[in-house]
């Protein structure tokens, strides 16, 4: 199956204490099912696995249906060639790595196999795990054991159930650049269920939005998360904007490297990435400010002219902050006080300049991206 297999669902389930109302479209990607407990996540999970019937509605993958009401399709859970991961890997202790491994091989005819072995060591990096027992590895290293092993039950579709929500913050980051490497090079459709925004926007090319067992909106993630309008949903704390961006250069004397995107460029602490590499930039609202005239006499080297598109209850009562978007040639946003909105006189349509401090894009605001534009002339 190839990358841009299309993933179709469109589910209703209703019961006494329970509903489901689930609808969305993803080319291909890692696509992440958003929302906080009971919003309904692992309920959509449960559908495309087999596990949960829907009673009505369809979940195609390309031109495979997995369900279909109407057609009176319902695929069981062994003939939908979806594989699973786990928050805990749920790896056979008395079996070594490589017997894990060996496990998924074997569940998939040899005719059918996409991927042997050694691609997926080589894709997860597990080269020095295979003669080690399940007990002896960490958090991280487990969990890409169990991708391994799902992945070579050669799946039309891998789920994944919130895979790093045991793992501390430093076995997050470990893990974190292999289920990148899995996005841009398994070439299959992968769900991913989360509720923390940092692994959505880092990871996910489709955001699906849940609450209260509906879907609330999806679509690109750049796309959500510049929308004021589901803050209740995407929570106001992490509130930023994402912005896809290539590297244009760095600045050795000063370890800096300058990212470009669609209308100008931002500061970074370095990053070791060659020249035209696409990136994903998470910038934080709380770390923009707003001016009406560019600022002087400053230490921050990221300055970006832009108008205000919304100010989010700009004529409501509420806390002190709100946030602002900001049309900067990619929309960004700056949480500011509403005093500040009052005594700047602030309004859609408005002429301002947003600093962003370099200091404030830690590696964890940046994820590797797609290529959506030609790199040759960055």
């Amino acid at each position: 199956m190839s990358e841009t297999a299309m993933l179709d669902l469109d589910i209703q389930i209703r019961r006494r204490d329970f509903s489901l109302q689930a609808r969305f479209q993803a080319e291909g990607g890692l696509t992440a099912l958003f929302g906080r407990s009971g919003a309904g996540k692992t309920s959509v999970v449960e559908c495309l696995a087999g596990l949960l019937r829907p009673e009505s509605g369809h979940i195609r993958i390309g031109g495979l249906a997995l369900f279909d009401h109407a057609a009176g399709i319902d695929l069981a859970p062994e003939r939908r060639r979806v594989g699973y991961v786990f928050q805990n890997g749920r790896l056979f202790p008395h079996l070594r790595v490589l017997g894990n491994l060996q496990y998924g091989l074997k569940r998939t005819p040899a005719a059918e196999r996409r991927l042997g072995i050694d691609d997926v060591v080589g894709m997860l990096g597990i080269e020095a795990l295979l003669d080690r027992y399940p007990a002896t590895l960490s958090g991280g290293e487990k969990q890409r054991v169990a991708i391994g092993r799902a992945l070579l039950t050669s799946p039309n579709l891998l789920l994944m159930d919130e895979p790093l929500a045991a793992l501390d913050a430093d076995r997050k980051a470990e893990i974190l650049p292999f289920i990148e490497r899995l996005r841009d090079h398994a070439g299959i459709p992968i769900v991913y269920v989360s509720h923390a925004v940092d692994e959505v926007i880092r990871l996910a090319d489709t955001m699906v939005v849940l609450s209260d067992g509906r879907t609330v909106a999806a679509g690109e993630v750049e796309d959500l998360m510049s929308r004021l309008d589901l803050r209740p949903f995407t929570g106001r704390f992490e509130a930023g904007a994402v912005l896809n961006v290539w590297v244009i250069g760095h600045d050795e004397t000063y370890g800096l490297t300058e990212l470009g995107f669609g209308a100008g460029s931002i500061w970074a602490p370095a990053v070791d990435l060659a020249r035209g590499t696409p990136l994903r930039l998470r910038i934080r609202a709380r770390d923009v400010s707003l001016s009406l005239t560019p600022p002087t006499g400053t230490a921050t080297l990221n300055v970006l002219p832009g108008t205000i598109v919304d100010i989010e209850g700009a004529a409501q009562g509420g806390g002190p902050h709100v946030d602002v978007l900001v049309n900067v040639g990619a929309p960004l946003i700056a949480r500011i006080t509403r005093r500040a909105v009052d005594s700047l006189g602030l309004r859609p349509g408005q002429q301002v300049y947003a600093a962003i401090k370099t200091s404030a894009i830690d590696r964890p605001s940046l994820g590797l991206g797609r290529n959506r534009r030609p790199v040759a002339d960055s």
